[in-house]
């Protein structure tokens, strides 16, 4: 069993604390309920040149409440965890249901969708870290960027931050589930400076095992890299060019495509990809695949918040969209099955191709290398994109000089489906991991 001492309440305890939420719902005639019980806790630093800026401690808890009078919905929470507050917080949701509209579609999950197991997904590994060694690492980070190139000359800080929860989330059908878990990183953001120009730019490195993390010098060094090779930016000539995401950023595009084949987007109809289900929507080499149970995987859940059980499963095969992301709800507004994504996709990982990142960058021959994104200018109902952007110029396969100050405009739909090569560079930073991912044509505005 994973090493849960510095949590305030034993598992056993969040586990009792959802049985007396669920007989006292049902002791008040909820017809059904669910709850999830929660603690947190962690410590975050932040280091500008070598002098301690920030040291941040936090801990927190929670009881989340939904209880169903019919098809009558009911949400109340609370912190305290006595057990007088607890009968309160039911009878508060119930008081909400009974002013709310019947909705057909509420209510929870299939009992036969739930969980009945609960896998070891090796999602716990606290960082024994004191405040005195975060801030040394935090240091160490900073001090390796302002080595690595003279023309780095102010930062915008080194962080360390350590987090760990553990939850427990039951209903009235019998399903009760959760496990702890830990999440870290160290980042860093150097600015560079070359006569009057000045630019910034940023990495960090992220994982639940702190013994996985990039090392905190080489963090630093690579932020300030970065930093330096965007100095001499310049704008470029309005045209269509080919256009090459840069591996997290990509992952963006990835993101897109969840959020415009999910439950909620499509029965507001409210998403490009509206009907597209066996449709082709990438080219045929692209795959992706949903994998929930990888072991410390970022996005790894052996349940979703229904408490429906996670499965593998193919999203795209042969660039065909093979399954939407539904929960409970959003599967009965479709006259569906819920796919275990209430709470959103879980290690969705898009197959990568053979080259990487410079393999991209001669493949492309001609057209714009992007690195940052600014602005959220996606609708998602026509799948119009136009976002600012910044990142490098590439002519005859190499990277030419640094750009800055322009835009980036498409459709995602042809984007998606514009896909020439997918890298095997690969950033594992969240839920979605790919590599860089080369689009054929966007409109790029510059000059």
């Amino acid at each position: 069993m994973p090493d849960t001492a510095a949590f305030s309440y034993p598992f056993a305890t969040l586990q009792q604390l959802a049985e007396d939420v669920l007989k006292h719902a049902a002791g008040k005639g909820a017809t059904a309920c669910e709850v999830d019980v929660s603690e947190g806790f962690g410590q975050s630093v932040t280091v500008r040149c070598d002098e301690v800026e920030t040291i941040e401690f936090n801990r927190d808890k929670g009881i989340g409440i939904t209880v169903y009078a019919g098809q009558r919905k009911g949400y109340a929470s609370t912190s305290d965890f006595s057990a007088q507050a607890l009968r309160e917080t039911v009878e508060a949701a119930l008081d909400i249901a009974r002013f709310t509209a019947e909705d057909a579609c509420a209510g929870l999950a299939d009992a036969a969708l739930m969980a009945k197991q609960c896998p070891d997904l090796d999602l716990h590994h606290p960082w024994a870290l004191t405040v005195e060694d975060a801030i040394a690492t935090a240091r160490r980070c900073e001090q390796a960027a302002f080595a690595a190139d003279p023309r780095i000359g102010n930062s915008e800080g080194a962080s360390v931050s350590t987090q760990q929860a553990h939850f427990v989330s039951a209903n009235s059908l019998g399903f009760m589930g959760g496990y702890p878990s830990s999440r870290h990183y160290v980042s860093c953001s150097m600015i560079a400076g070359e006569q009057d120009a000045m630019q910034r730019d940023d990495w960090y490195t992220t994982h639940r095992n702190p013994a996985c993390l990039e090392d905190a010098a080489a963090v630093g060094r690579k932020a300030a890299e970065r930093a330096v090779a965007r100095l001499g930016g310049r704008k470029v000539k309005t045209g269509e060019f080919p256009v090459l995401f840069e591996a997290p950023l990509a992952a963006g595009l990835l993101g897109s495509l969840v959020h415009a084949a999910s439950g909620g987007a499509l029965y507001r109809k409210s998403s490009f990809l509206l009907d597209h289900l066996g449709k082709r929507v990438m080219p045929e080499f692209v795959q992706i695949r949903e994998r929930p149970h990888i072991p410390q995987g970022l996005g790894s859940s052996p349940f979703d918040n229904d408490g429906v059980a996670t499965r593998d499963r193919d999203v795209v095969v042969d660039g065909v969209l093979q399954g939407y992301f539904l929960s409970a709800y959003t599967a009965r507004k479709l006259g569906m099955q819920t796919t275990g994504n209430a709470g959103g996709s879980h290690n969705l990982i898009i197959e990568p191709g053979e080259l990487d990142l410079a393999g991209l960058v001669k493949r492309m021959g001609r057209g714009l290398l992007v690195t940052e994104l600014l602005g959220h200018g996606i609708n998602y109902v026509t799948g119009d994109y136009s976002r600012g952007a910044a990142g490098y110029w590439v002519e005859n396969g190499e990277i030419a000089y640094p750009v800055e100050e322009i835009t980036i405009a498409g459709n995602l739909k042809a984007m998606l489906a514009g896909i020439v090569a997918v890298g095997n560079d690969v950033q594992v930073r969240g839920t979605k991991q790919t590599g860089s991912i080369l689009v054929d044509r966007m409109t790029v505005a510059g000059d």
